[in-house]
Order: C-alpha cells, then structure tokens, then sequence
C-alpha cells in the first residue's frame, strides 16, 4: 500500500477538536455532496501564500454543496507556530470559510498519508477519493500561478465528469513529524505522480 490514500479509497474516520471549541467526524459533513480535506497549518509560506485563492474556491463552491476542512497535524514540538491557540487565533483573525481541526496525534495525517502543507483530498457523496494534490501550481506566490486543479476538479465532478487530472502532486513544506528532523519525510512517502 502506498503511503497516500488511492483515487478511489474511501475517506478515513476521524473525530477532531476545531478552533471553535466543538469536535467534528466525518459523518460531521454527510450533508455535503462533495468534501474537500486540506491538510495545513499556520506558518507555511506555501499555505499563508495560497489560503486567499483556497478561500475564493471555498466560497465559490459552498452554495453548490461542497464543504471545506482544514486540519492541522504538525508537531507543535518541530514548529511553535503550528499550536492549537494560533490556529484559534488565525481563525479569529481570517475568519475562513472552513473548519479548522487539530490532529495533535498525527494519526489522520497518516491514515490519509499527507504529504505537504497543503494536501488537498476531495472525496465525492458515497466519500471515495475523487483527486488527491496540490490546490495550485505556484501556491507560495499565486500571482505566477498558471492552474488550479482543485477548482478544476469540483467544477467537473459537480458538471457529472470525471475529474481530469485525478493526483498531482502537492507543493509545500512537507508535514512536521513529531520527534523527527523537520524536514524528515516517512520512508514509504513518495511524489503521487
């Protein structure tokens, strides 16, 4: 098995604490006809540098019936930043239209086989694994971007197509282990394509 979830698996189980003091599962979104899973943080020049362009996607496609969630599963241990009090104190200050979970074990980042900050999953009704990647292609600097691919997919899974590009590969700082090197990747962490 390859360390990254395959197109087509379903989306692991999770129960999660948000910024906004509550716990959500994935049964927390059954209402939405696509999910988008973003695994993030707070410092990452590659996620500060793309929440705005995610933040248009999110809220182009929410009243088509697509939710966002964003989870967390740096090691507050390699990065400071990445606590649960600045992800409360981000939320409160960007007010993004997603919800922001903790995984402090870093036992979803691994079930879903994160790779980078950010990752990007979006799972179709029956939550099989429609796209896995990078939201865009010059995520750091979105003004040099050329493509969005996860604009590009929820627009052709909500046309009924299949997605054309199912897996690129997410452009980031790669997650932060706990008790690793902060630029230590798992063994079995490759490139998707």
């Amino acid at each position: 098995m390859s360390f990254t979830l395959a197109i087509g698996a379903a989306a692991p189980e999770f129960t999660l604490p948000a910024t906004d003091g509550k716990n959500y599962s994935l049964h927390s979104f059954d209402q939405a006809k696509l999910l988008v899973i973003a695994f993030t943080c707070n410092h990452c020049p590659y996620v500060v540098g793309s929440d705005e362009v995610t933040r248009a996607t999110a809220d182009r496609f929410r009243p088509q019936g697509v939710s966002f969630v964003a989870i967390n599963s740096n090691s507050v241990h390699t990065h400071p930043d990445d606590s649960f009090e600045h992800m409360v104190e981000r939320m409160n200050k960007h007010n993004f239209p997603w919800v922001y979970l903790h995984d402090e074990s870093q036992e979803i980042a691994k079930a879903y086989g994160a790779l980078r900050t950010p990752h990007f999953y979006v799972f179709d009704q029956q939550r099989k694994l429609v796209y896995t990647g990078r939201g865009v292609d010059s995520p750091r600097d979105t003004s040099k971007m050329t493509t969005n691919e996860l604009d590009q997919a929820l627009s052709e899974l909500l046309a009924g197509k299949a997605v054309t590009t199912p897996m690129t590969n997410p452009i980031g700082c790669n997650v932060k282990w706990d008790g690793q090197d902060a630029h230590w990747m798992p063994a079995d962490a490759c490139d998707l394509v």
